[in-house]
């Protein structure tokens, strides 16, 4: 099965979902937030930096949850900009 080629809008939200997860770490160490959610500081640098724009749902999941994010909210930066094109 070929995989296609993200959109502008899908590449977009990527990187509207990486710096949103970035903004919450803070303070925190990309290593340490990485260790916390059981993923590779590497992953995270992609997920953050937007190279990495449709991760996993379970990697998004720790992530909320280590970072105390709302699944929610992070939903909603990566749909409402997305439906907004969509739709006009």
């Amino acid at each position: 099965m070929v995989r296609l080629p993200l959109t502008p809008a899908q590449l977009a939200a990527g990187q509207r979902l990486g710096a949103h997860l970035r903004q919450a770490r803070g303070d925190r160490t990309l290593v340490e937030v990485a260790q916390a959610t059981a993923i590779s500081p590497e992953t995270l640098r992609k997920i953050e930096t937007g190279r990495m724009p449709t991760p996993a749902f379970t990697t998004i999941a720790a992530l909320a949850r280590t970072l105390a994010v709302p699944l929610d909210d992070l939903a909603h930066i990566c749909l409402a900009r997305a439906d907004l094109q969509e739709t006009g």
